[in-house]
């Protein structure tokens, strides 16, 4: 969770301002989890190319989220593309 924003499965356990629901997104390349939007932040993790990133933000150029069970971060909205379950 941020200060302003957490996971609405977490609603229970913890405050928000905004809670938001996650949406599965795939990578479509190998990219990295990064501590701020900025491309020079510190590397948290890597995603590789298919594996899952849950989004609770979409700007034009940045996601944040979570890795299932994982870490938390920003990720480059181009290297990431939606679920196909939730495309259609």
């Amino acid at each position: 969770m941020r200060p302003d924003l957490a996971d609405v499965r977490l609603a229970a356990q913890v405050f928000a301002p905004h809670y938001a629901q996650p949406i599965a997104m795939l990578a479509v390349r190998d990219t990295p989890i990064l501590a701020s939007a900025n491309p020079d932040a510190e590397i948290f993790a890597h995603l590789r190319s298919g594996d899952t990133f849950d989004v609770l933000e979409i700007t034009t150029t940045w996601c944040w989220g979570q890795q299932p069970g994982g870490v938390v971060g920003y990720v480059a909205r181009d290297a990431l593309d939606r679920a196909a379950e939730q495309a259609a």
